[in-house]
């Protein structure tokens, strides 16, 4: 009996991990660049005292969905969606390197380039300061970026900085805790020219919303036929409670 209720009881608690992942996927369907956690179950063998003769269910992320998501044209200068494969480079908090898809940009009063959760962007000698002040920017296809300083004439241009751009192969990027990617041996991917940008542009979420609400429904069917197993359990072993008595 303690078996039927403990292989229940498991999977009624990883059917609430598992409708975290997909309400948080849905949370962040209208998230720039937003990648889609998955999930899979499987049953894993309890192991301790005595003989493994039980399992118990699992639910685990064996990562993410790297489709591209849709690009969203904007018209801002300071947008830029990567086109294919890769990734653009940021600092996270602790000041290591980290990847993002997220490439609404902009700078702040002290010319820092940062995207839409304050990251500063990186380039090729760490995070990217534009000269203040400055009346136009332009971002090309591989990265490049363009400034006309304050009071310059229309045809005066100048390369300041360009931004870091890597494709390590998604089966080497795992995400974090802050959302951001990062190599899942450790250090930092080397630049990748390869890797082009589409100015004026940002990469939408890649979440399906119904197929996050529809896997909801199921998972919280399956809950609840979870819970109708352990009250199962309960009445099973009540029923045989009443039978010793009566012996």
């Amino acid at each position: 009996m303690d078996k039927f209720l403990y292989v229940a009881m498991s999977g009624a608690k990883q059917g609430m991990n598992a409708l975290a992942v997909s309400a948080n996927n849905l949370a962040n369907a209208n998230t720039d660049g937003f990648k889609a956690d998955m999930t899979q179950a499987r049953s894993m063998q309890a192991f301790g005292e005595g003989l493994p003769s039980r399992v118990f269910s699992m639910i685990e992320s064996p990562g993410s969905n790297f489709a591209s998501g849709p690009i969203v044209t904007t018209g801002r200068n300071l947008d830029v969606a990567v086109k294919g494969d890769g990734w653009l480079a940021v600092q996270a908090a602790d000041g290591s390197e980290a990847y993002t898809r997220a490439g609404s940009l902009k700078f702040d009063s002290t010319g820092l380039l940062v995207n839409s959760s304050n990251r500063p962007v990186m380039g090729d000698a760490g995070p990217i300061v534009l000269p203040l002040p400055i009346e136009h920017v332009e971002i090309a296809a591989n990265g490049i970026i363009s400034v006309r300083p304050q009071g310059a004439t229309a045809e005066v241009i100048e390369e300041v900085a360009r931004i870091k751009l890597v494709n390590p192969g998604n089966n080497q990027m795992m995400r974090g805790e802050d959302g951001l990617f990062r190599l899942m041996a450790g250090g930092n991917a080397p630049t990748d020219p390869n890797v082009a940008v589409e100015s004026g542009a940002v990469e939408g979420s890649n979440v399906n919303p119904v197929h996050e609400m529809v896997a909801m429904i199921d998972i919280q069917r399956q809950y609840e036929m979870q819970v109708k197993m352990m009250k199962n359990a309960e009445e099973i072993d009540r029923a045989s409670t009443s039978l010793m008595r009566i012996s």
